[in-house]
């Protein structure tokens, strides 16, 4: 089976990074700064969708974009972040059961590579992809249908992640989704969506995808 994983909020909590930075670019472009409660929301989306949602004037979203990666590469952001527990026991599991491990994420893939570089974790993965800087193949739904032109098929694919945007892009092209309720997501708004199972731990979640 070809099992599609989400990164940010499913593999690892990305959060800390990901608020921190975001909170830095507002502040510096004058844009009121969401509670706590909306802040964990810009974890999943793509950046672009989620900074028009919260104020930045259309003609500086690109610019805040280039503000934010930087505070996000250069300023630690990125590692600001930590694998969830029990995730690398489960890739391992699931590689060595044959599964083919993908990662679909709307973060730029460059950035991907070198998170699951940086915690080990990319060597369980025959394909990491994700976003290009300039905004094209940023929705789950392009980067799903760019990882399945690597692949060849949808076949026997399902999608683990954590927001309704992994629900609804996957159910775009046909691929179920099982929910895993640490990450960032509404778990009833996902299961809303299409969702075909909540995992709320590891072990749960191997023992769904075993079904």
């Amino acid at each position: 089976m070809n099992i599609f994983f989400d990164l940010d909020g499913t593999l690892t909590d990305s959060g800390p990074g990901i608020i921190r930075c975001a909170r830095e670019t507002f502040g510096h472009y004058g844009i009121p700064i969401p509670d706590d409660a909306a802040m964990r929301t810009m974890v999943g989306p793509p950046l672009r969708q989620s900074f028009r949602r919260f104020g930045v004037p259309e003609d500086q979203v690109e610019a805040a974009i280039v503000h934010y990666r930087r505070l996000y590469t250069d300023d630690g952001g990125m590692f600001e972040n930590i694998p969830y527990p029990g995730i690398e026991a489960l890739l391992d599991r699931l590689q060595k059961d044959g599964h083919r491990l993908s990662v679909a994420t709307s973060k730029p893939e460059h950035m991907a590579v070198a998170i699951l570089e940086h915690f080990h974790l990319a060597h369980f993965f025959e394909h990491i992809c994700g976003s290009l800087q300039d905004g094209i193949r940023d929705s789950k739904s392009a980067v799903l249908s760019y990882l399945l032109e690597k692949i060849g098929s949808a076949g026997d694919a399902i999608m683990v992640g954590d927001t309704v945007y992994d629900v609804v892009g996957a159910a775009a092209l046909g691929i179920p989704t099982i929910a895993v309720s640490w990450g960032y997501g509404d778990c009833q708004q996902m299961l809303d969506s299409g969702a075909v199972g909540i995992a709320e731990t590891t072990d749960g979640l191997y023992a769904l995808l075993r079904k």
